[in-house]
């Protein structure tokens, strides 16, 4: 018989064992796995910008070339992926029935907690016990919230496209990464000889105590994970391919039958601010939802009201790349812009000599990167913060279709009215005060922007009939 395979991937997410499994993999014969090929920030493994000969401008000019030069350097080899890799590389691989599929997957919340110990200490690998570091982290219930919804949605996608092709995956848990009988069960599947007499000892767990040992708020995590219904920690979103509803980022009052669904990008702090100030409970607006948990917020308020806020697609890109791509966050994202992309994107503390001008053209490079991205030509996720206004609402309408779509133009009267609708005085929401960018957008507003920003987002210029800025 011939080989039934070509070449594997391995799904996965940090922290869950991957390293491990790759350490035992590459000791099958024929074997040969080469870390996170397809991650933005890296190529391999963390600080290599090359694999094979090919550049990270290389691989995202065309990603499949990088699979080719693997399958000239071993027999059957493969790679890690995670939610966030090269998106163009999974709608490749996803449907080939001559590409195995992996899918390692551990306990959520224990990922969680080690990724936030790894943060804290630095150590990602452990190989002598004698080095280990310790750490105690804080449980962000939110954070949490948010991370597994990321994972339930990507585990879905593989999930469907495995069934509409007619494939199947070896799944294999975190626990299961030193189970010897398992992992030659591994090797059969892959095709090779089940050789294997012991898992690679190279790497260490690194942290083996208690979950409860490794909190600082051990209480507040135990009540945070009890207002997750069980019976949906397993479940996966079934509609594809679309963008989920999003439900732990919405704000809702306590009092106030109001429901705000923040769209990224948008005027997200200012609304919140009004709606907490018209609620005027001292615990905040009600968050951090799961779908059951809205539904029943839904049920004990009659006639409430829910609603979003557009803002003009290119005040809302400028606010991103302000804020998420010059700012301290997407540190990886900003890394892929500067080597893949051309844009210089100097440091939170590197701004000397970036001026309105270097402002402007990159700015500028983020729109067209933007337009590329949605078009599915790049090498990075679409995220939410510069996803079209109009994907995300299509993903919200599938739970909690909006009664009104407000414009930031006209915010303070709309809210108002709103407020109004649900038998409160406006007078008690706050002023909306929004963050200020380091540069304001009319200091470089110009027609090739306007052009740029019209091109990326089209189909919010269409759908909500957006003219030109101011």
């Amino acid at each position: 018989m011939g080989q039934r395979f070509d070449m594997f991937v391995l799904f996965a997410e940090m922290r869950t064992g991957s390293n491990h499994l790759e350490a035992t993999l590459n000791r099958l014969e024929g074997v040969r796995c080469f870390g996170e090929a397809f991650n933005p920030a890296f190529i391999g493994q963390a600080g290599r910008t090359e694999m094979l000969g090919i550049t990270m401008a290389g691989r995202a000019a065309e990603p499949m070339a990088l699979v080719a030069r693997m399958r000239q350097k071993a027999r059957l080899p493969g790679f890690r992926f995670f939610h966030d890799h090269d998106p163009r590389v999974l709608e490749r691989v996803l449907p080939d029935p001559r590409c195995a599929k992996i899918v390692l997957t551990r306990n959520p919340l224990e990922s969680y907690v080690s990724r936030k110990i790894a943060s804290a200490t630095g150590q990602w690998k452990l190989t002598d016990t004698a080095h280990r570091r310790r750490a105690r982290i804080a449980f962000d219930a939110d954070e949490f919230i948010e991370m597994l919804e990321r994972q339930r949605s990507f585990q879905s996608h593989v999930l469907r496209g495995l069934q509409s092709t007619g494939q199947t995956a070896f799944c294999i848990g975190y626990e299961d990464i030193g189970d010897i009988a398992v992992l030659n069960g591994l090797a059969a599947f892959l095709g090779v000889p089940p050789t294997l007499d012991a898992p690679d000892r190279t790497l260490k767990r690194q942290n083996p105590e208690p979950l409860a040992e490794k909190v600082l708020n051990p209480e507040e995590m135990e009540q945070a994970l009890a207002r997750i219904d069980p019976f949906e920690l397993g479940k996966l979103p079934t509609a594809e391919p679309r963008r989920g509803p999003g439900v732990p980022g919405y704000l809702a009052g306590r009092r106030v039958p109001l429901l705000f669904v923040p769209l990224r990008g948008g005027p997200e702090a200012s609304v919140a601010g009004w709606l907490a100030a018209l609620d005027g409970m001292p615990e905040g607006l009600q968050s951090g939802f799961t779908q059951k948990s809205l539904r029943d917020w839904k049920r004990n308020r009659p006639g409430h009201l829910c609603f979003a806020v557009l803002r003009h697609p290119l005040a809302r890109a400028h606010a991103v790349f302000d804020r998420c791509i010059l700012g301290a966050g997407y540190p990886g994202i900003r890394q892929a812009l500067r080597e893949a992309h051309g844009l210089a994107l100097p440091g939170p503390e590197q701004r000397s000599g970036y001026g309105p001008a270097e402002y402007r053209a990159d700015f500028l490079g983020f729109l067209r990167f933007v337009k590329a991205n949605h078009a599915g030509k790049t090498g990075l996720r679409v995220d939410p913060a510069w996803a079209t206004q109009s994907a995300l609402l299509r993903g919200v309408a599938d739970f909690a279709t909006p009664d009104h779509l407000l414009r930031e133009d006209r915010l303070e009267d709309q809210l108002a009215t709103l407020a109004r609708l649900v038998g409160v005085a406006p007078g008690q929401g706050a002023a909306l005060q929004e963050p200020e960018p380091s540069l304001p957008l009319a200091t470089i507003h110009d027609d090739e922007l306007e052009s740029a920003a019209r091109a990326a987002f089209g189909r919010d210029y269409m759908a909500f009939g957006f003219g030109r800025w101011r």
